[in-house]
């Protein structure tokens, strides 16, 4: 099952797991950490042009010998992008693509709805996304920390609308996500998480430290083998048809991410459990 997809509003599919060069990996060398992803399974790598290591994840790429129609890559307009005069999204586009030595990206993503929320320009924005689309510089367009309202402004305005929408997504946010979840998957707009495992990472002493490692050791007697907390987010995240961003520097941490896919299924009591508990805090990371 390590090669699930998802199928976009756009008919493009995307793996269900890809690898982040965010966070830990925020302005450094990506290159080792991405080739060994790659080496280990990973399909679907996940970049932006904020994190400033685009040309590392080309590297990585071209060391990893994989045939670029076996990878899915994205990369995301930088927050710092203005329509200021000269500046264009494809040259923006065109940059990145120089910088991770392909042709083209399966999917470029508006990073932050600010400041084209604010100034009026995103529907101008927009209009420059979908022209990438149809130049074949990248095969489906979308967005990242997307709020209800900024969508509501974006979609009347688009021809062809965001295939995917990146939001921080785990259970600590999910009382204050589940509004742009719902409208997201109303609109055929598919979610991916970022922070998915924050509870364990980042959110130490919350309601969920020992409902997890409990619903875990349950699965382990159903798998056969060890489930850990972070694959009992990750299937959480599963079956929401979420898509999953994640990183680590850990081989085995590679291994026990890719394997949350093969765990049995949460029962609805555990995936009450996990949400009942996760809104009685708001942590955002």
């Amino acid at each position: 099952m390590l090669n699930k997809t998802f199928t976009l509003s756009d008919g493009n599919k995307i793996p269900w797991i890809g690898f982040g060069t965010g966070t830990a990996l925020y302005n450094q060398d990506a290159s080792a950490p991405v080739k060994q992803a790659i080496a280990n399974g990973f399909t679907h790598l996940d970049g932006a042009q904020i994190y400033e290591n685009e040309d590392s994840l080309g590297a990585a790429i071209k060391a990893s010998g994989k045939p670029r129609s076996e990878l899915f890559i994205t990369t995301k307009l930088s927050p710092k992008f203005t329509l200021a005069p000269g500046e264009s999204v494809k040259a923006s586009l065109q940059e990145s693509l120089k910088k991770i030595g392909v042709d083209y990206v399966d999917l470029f993503l508006v990073h932050q709805p600010l400041p084209f929320v604010n100034n009026g320009t995103l529907p101008a924005l927009w209009v420059g996304l979908e022209g990438l689309v149809k130049e074949g510089l990248t095969k489906s367009i979308g967005v990242s920390n997307f709020k209800v309202s900024d969508l509501e402004k974006l979609l009347p305005e688009a021809s062809i609308p965001p295939a995917v929408n990146q939001i921080e997504l785990h259970p600590y946010v999910w009382r204050s996500a589940k509004s742009i979840y719902d409208f997201c998957k109303s609109k055929g707009i598919a979610v991916a998480s970022y922070s998915g495992l924050q509870p364990i990472t980042g959110g130490k002493g919350g309601p969920l430290d020992d409902i997890l490692p409990a619903i875990a050791a349950r699965l382990s007697k159903d798998y056969g083998k060890t489930v850990t907390p972070a694959q009992v987010l990750m299937k959480w995240l599963i079956q929401k048809d979420v898509i999953i961003i994640t990183t680590t520097t850990k081989k085995e941490r590679i291994e026990e991410y890719l394997d949350a896919i093969n765990v049995p299924d949460l029962t609805t009591d555990e995936v009450n459990q996990i949400e009942e508990n996760g809104v009685k805090v708001l942590k955002r990371f």
